[in-house]
């Protein structure tokens, strides 16, 4: 059948590709509009394979939190390009299916992509956008988290998102988490605390602690000290209850929650940054 302009026209609106690209789905599909956007995911699937060794460093973080604050998702949606990045499509995009993983709270990345988007699956959406975008486009990064009270951050630009766990809420506490989400984008944490730090990291930390101390010429009966002193260092500078407060560095983050409220403290967070 004869494929007319103003088909073609339709296709594009729809999906968003090429007019080439769509005349060449509907002259597949024989006019059928429905094949002819199967034919063009199946195309986008295809580049996407071809893309695989493309790096996707850009992109957008979105941080949402629900109504009730009681629980929260951050996700990244890479692209290869910054100025992919700040199409406002793309954009709205990264925005929706935040919303989808808020709305499901799906476990994790992979249950995300199986979830719903508009009759096909998240992750035929995102494959979908290879095509249409031309560039390698992936859902690359999903944390959730519940507690109390959940905070959400998104640095300037859409670079990185943050959201922060309390274990108390309220208005002067969720102003309080925003000033921690903001501390963990600049300061990028391991950890809350030092529970919560890797044992493996730890030990490496002990470690070399102590090759330092052997090197400074430290006699045996002074090494483990010297090594566990140096471990407390680390834990002041890499966990975020023990780093120095951003706003003011005469005190800890641990110490400007309790001057908010005695006992406020952070359950967990999650950090997502491009690259």
């Amino acid at each position: 059948m004869a494929i007319t302009a103003q088909d073609v026209k339709k296709l594009r609106e729809l999906t968003g590709a090429g007019m080439m690209d769509c005349k060449k789905a509907l002259t597949e599909a024989e006019g059928d509009i429905e094949t002819a956007i199967e034919y063009l995911r199946k195309t986008g699937q295809k580049l996407s394979i071809k893309r695989a060794d493309r790096e996707a460093k850009e992109g957008v973080v979105i941080a949402l939190v629900s109504d009730d604050s009681a629980k929260g998702v951050v996700i990244r949606l890479s692209s290869e390009t910054d100025f992919v990045a700040k199409n406002e499509g793309f954009v709205n995009l990264a925005k929706e299916l935040a919303k989808i993983a808020l709305d499901n709270f799906p476990d994790d990345r992979e249950a995300l992509l199986q979830l719903d988007y508009n009759g096909m699956t998240v992750g035929d959406k995102v494959i979908e956008q290879v095509g249409v975008i031309g560039e390698k486009i992936e859902l690359a990064d999903y944390q959730r988290l519940e507690s109390e009270c959940v905070v959400p951050y998104i640095h300037m630009g859409y670079k990185a998102g943050v959201i922060v766990g309390l274990n108390k809420g309220g208005d002067s506490q969720a102003a309080a988490g925003r000033d921690v989400a903001m501390q963990v984008a600049a300061m990028k944490p391991i950890a809350v605390d030092q529970d919560g730090v890797d044992p493996s990291i730890v030990e490496k930390e002990i470690e070399i602690g102590k090759d330092q101390a052997r090197q400074e010429g430290k006699s045996e009966d002074l090494i483990e000290r010297i090594a566990l002193g140096k471990l407390g260092k680390f834990y002041k500078e890499n966990t975020l209850l023990n780093q120095a407060f951003v706003k003011d560095s005469k005190i800890s983050v641990k110490q400007y929650l309790n001057s908010i409220e005695d006992g406020l403290t952070v359950n967990d967070f999650k950090h997502v940054k491009l690259g």
